[in-house]
């Protein structure tokens, strides 16, 4: 009974899409699917992202388990309609990236925000007391301005992190480190711009590099079907998720202050639309 069940899976592709901000829950839920896709022995995956990016360490974490998959699995990236910083990082996991000619893209970057409320904190009257057991342990703390020494770690940290992005978007695209460096200045491109920038591979839709994704492993692209591995939630959430359908835009405004508060103080690799 065994066998012919996982036979099934060997005639299908894989599907993971990658959506909204790259956090923690993000990396968890991923990290999950791409195990079962080994186990499973599916002989190829589609990464579908439509992500501005996201925290450093998580991106980091997916882009290091797709290599790793890559050396069993054959993987396809498909840029939506946004695939910047993190979202860029993520993708250079794939073997094959391919995006929309308009997909928003680029954005390769790092940036640490921290911020300060001195001046308000004196209109109303109100100070702090602190004691730390090193001076930099209230780093970025938003009641008084950055010192120069402080200043000069943090950017030194975003170098670092923006070195290690350079470098990988290098390697994986078969780029010298001068090259990539020429367009990761934060700007965003569009897929058009990505595939003459070596970013890219293609121009085409989702369902395009399902076709293209089927032909790499030697299967039918007009029969080969999507098997999309989606996180299965509780009962009640699933309930709950469904009565908050067509929610305003203040709720979505919401969640993304919520994604801002949570990752406060870290490096993010994030484009803002």
């Amino acid at each position: 009974m065994v066998w012919p069940f996982k036979s099934k899976f060997r005639k299908q592709i894989a599907r993971i899409e990658i959506t909204g901000a790259i956090a923690s829950a993000t990396r968890k839920r991923v990290l999950e699917a791409l195990k079962t896709v080994e186990e499973k022995k599916f002989p190829a995956l589609l990464l579908r992202i439509d992500s501005p990016g996201g925290t450093v360490g998580d991106s980091q974490e997916i882009y290091s388990a797709l290599k790793r998959l890559r050396e069993k699995v054959k993987i396809v990236a498909s840029f939506g309609n946004i695939s910047a910083s993190g979202g860029v990082y993520i993708g250079m996991g794939a073997e094959h990236i391919m995006a929309n000619p308009g997909t928003i893209t680029g954005s390769i970057g790092v940036i640490l925000r921290g911020n300060n409320l001195e001046r308000l904190l004196d209109k109303i009257g109100v100070s702090f007391k602190v004691i730390k057991s090193g001076p930099y342990k209230d780093i970025l703390a938003f009641d008084r301005e950055l010192t120069e020494p402080e200043q000069n770690i943090l950017q030194e940290l975003i170098d670092t992190s923006y070195q290690q992005f350079v470098e990988t978007v290098a390697q994986a695209r078969s780029l010298t480190v001068e090259k990539v460096k020429s367009f990761a200045d934060g700007r965003i491109f569009t897929g058009q711009q990505a595939l003459e920038l070596g970013v890219v591979d293609r121009l085409g839709t989702e369902e395009e590099a399902r076709r293209w994704t089927a032909e790499l492993v030697g299967l039918d692209p007009e029969k080969t079907p999507f098997y999309t591995l989606e996180e299965r939630k509780p009962l009640l959430s699933r309930v709950l998720s469904g009565s908050r359908q067509g929610s305003s835009k203040l709720g979505a405004s919401m969640d993304w202050l919520e994604f801002e508060m949570s990752t406060s103080g870290l490096p993010l690799w994030l484009y803002r639309p």
